[in-house]
């Protein structure tokens, strides 16, 4: 069984199981999570299993009989561990991150935010919340763009399901080049990237090909009742490969010379985890960094003007004096 699988179904028994006082029985979990996650089948015995994991885990769930018969529960100690007592420093961290996180309003995770942050608010003493609120009037976070995918709700649900079942979905997708076309993928995993979200999938029509769907151009997603047999699970390296979003069909080495405030820029604000930047002389400095596409490098290095210039791969070198002719014909020389 898929390990995402088994991981999506027990956090949505976790989400049903929170909104009870009074529990539920196998069977109305079962129904729930049927109609959650829109499954087909599900039997009572994976409920059970999923039930025994969470609990292994560390999480309060009781089992009670009562007159309809058994029924689980979060326990006492799962519904009060998470009081919040906190100082106007950890309050002021926590609303820093909220922000960081804007892009995400409209997904659970966005929903799940902003329920945590109310519950912060009822729990934090007085005297703290005011002295927070005038240390917010000098603090403030910015360059993240304020996104909300409310309108992509229904599109998000069905991409959830699409992945915990493994069935194609079949878009009506629009790109920079191509007008809204409609296209059937393989969904296997959401990457939130720079203010927004993208889907990993294979489109039918190009196999073994993996993309990144750009979820603001999708205009709508409908399941399938085809499936389709997942390649790869773990997507951390495959997506640590490059510096972007570009999918992964092999990550290149990329070379650029640096000036001495190019390098400076690129230690302040690393471009990747594993580049590597080393002297040369006469004040030039290489940086080594892994790539994708030329389009995660190229733009970084036009931004560096006079200080940044690539060395290899040959190919984007020569993409690079294109784009600079053309940019002189554009202003006219």
């Amino acid at each position: 069984m898929a390990r995402n699988e088994q991981l999506i179904r027990q956090h949505r028994l976790l989400q049903i199981l929170e909104r009870t006082r009074f529990g539920y029985t196998l069977l109305e979990l079962r129904d729930a999570l049927r109609d959650e996650l829109g499954l087909t089948s599900l039997h009572t015995r994976t409920i059970r299993r999923d039930i025994d994991a969470l609990q292994a885990a560390g999480l309060d769930i009781v089992s009670l009989e009562l007159d309809r018969g058994r029924v689980w529960k979060l326990g006492e100690t799962t519904r009060t561990a998470y009081q919040i007592n906190a100082t106007a420093t950890e309050l002021l961290a926590l609303s820093v991150g909220r922000d960081l996180l804007n892009p995400l309003n409209g997904t659970f995770i966005g929903q799940g935010i902003t329920s945590f942050w109310n519950r912060v608010q009822d729990a934090v003493p007085e005297n703290i919340w005011q002295h927070y609120e005038r240390v917010r009037q000098i603090l403030f976070v910015s360059g993240t763009p304020v996104k909300n995918y409310d309108s992509h709700r229904g599109i998000l649900k069905t991409l959830e399901r699409a992945i915990l079942q493994h069935r194609w979905c079949d878009v009506v997708y629009s790109s920079l080049t191509r007008e809204n076309s409609q296209r059937r993928i393989s969904p296997r995993a959401i990457v939130f990237y720079n203010a927004s979200l993208y889907v990993i999938a294979e489109e039918e029509s190009e196999p073994n090909s993996v993309r990144h769907w750009k979820l603001d151009r999708l205009q709508n997603a409908e399941i399938s009742d085809d499936y389709f047999k997942p390649e790869q699970e773990d997507y951390h390296d495959y997506l640590e490969s490059g510096i972007g979003i570009y999918a992964n069909e092999g990550s290149v080495v990329y070379e650029i010379a640096l000036t001495d405030i190019g390098a400076r820029w690129v230690e302040e604000e690393p471009w990747h985890p594993k580049q590597e930047i080393t002297a040369v002389g006469d004040g030039e400095m290489i940086l080594k960094v892994p790539g994708n596409h030329d389009m995660e490098i190229i733009p970084r290095v036009l931004a560096f003007g006079e200080h940044a210039r690539i060395i290899s791969p040959v190919p984007c070198k020569e993409a690079v004096v294109v784009i600079l002719k053309r940019l002189l014909e554009n202003y006219g020389h």
